[in-house]
């Protein structure tokens, strides 16, 4: 099966203050997810079951892309920094 990635503001936002070496990562791991979506890890999410993310280290901090599969489609949600232990995952989550 064919998935489309598609992207909400918020992800828009955080990628285009990346760097270009960021940017280049994460483009690469978003290429791995639009071919087979259900390869990284999932995560415990109240709203969606299909939760996943992808963990990166950009520019020295611990980071985390997070997407939802809402098939046919990949929803990137955000880049979400380790540091915060997840806590900001939920609210992030409904903008979907």
């Amino acid at each position: 099966m064919s998935f489309s990635v598609k992207t909400t503001n918020l992800f828009a936002a955080q990628f285009e203050k990346l760097d270009g070496k960021s940017k280049r990562i994460v483009q690469e791991k978003i290429e791995l997810a639009r071919e087979n979506p259900f390869r990284f890890k999932r995560i415990h999410s109240k709203k969606f079951g299909k939760a996943f993310r992808v963990r990166l280290s950009l520019n020295g901090k611990e980071t985390r892309l997070i997407y939802v599969v809402l098939e046919p489609n990949i929803m990137l949600a955000c880049l979400l920094e380790r540091k915060n232990d997840y806590r900001d995952l939920e609210k992030y989550l409904p903008k979907i």
